[in-house]
């Protein structure tokens, strides 16, 4: 094996690594972890989650993903399926994604769940790959999306 194939495949591990911890500080509620996953001029693209606009900046990022689930009782992120794209310091992540949310005491429904999946464009640096930009395209749903307004209610009292 020649030493562009090794580094081939670390980098394609450090760039899973990346999404993994992506969704563990999420569900761990772990916000500095969760910022450790972006460059600081981050575009998030969930327009087809609802979003309005892309969102631009780490920490306005981190702020909203916060304020949107930090009500809830549980979240749980999976991805799979990495496809990973490599050339030089940039590359390309397409995961499949399936999140859960759950808020017990909901009005009717308690979770709300969807699937899909994230493309992510990274940015190799010297602390190691991160998300430049990212989008969510959501495929299907299912449950009570209205939990998530329900937990920034709750959050508000």
């Amino acid at each position: 094996m020649t030493d562009a194939n090794v580094q081939l495949l670390l980098d394609r591990a450090d760039i899973s690594q990346v999404i993994h911890t992506y969704a563990t500080a999420i569900d761990t509620r772990d916000w500095d972890l969760l910022a450790s996953c972006f460059t600081e001029d981050l575009e998030a693209d969930f327009r087809s989650f609802g979003g309005r606009e892309v969102v631009t900046g780490r920490d306005t990022w981190v702020a909203a993903i916060k304020s949107t689930i930090e009500g809830l009782d549980a979240t749980q992120h999976l991805t799979a399926n990495h496809v990973i794209q490599v050339d030089g310091d940039t590359g390309r992540l397409i995961a499949y994604l399936q999140a859960v949310h759950r808020l017990n005491g909901a009005k009717s429904d308690p979770e709300y769940t969807i699937g899909g999946y994230y493309t992510c464009d990274m940015v190799r640096g010297g602390d190691g790959w991160r998300m430049r930009r990212y989008a969510l395209q959501v495929s299907w749903h299912r449950g009570n999306r209205d939990i998530l307004r329900q937990a920034q209610r709750r959050l508000a009292k």
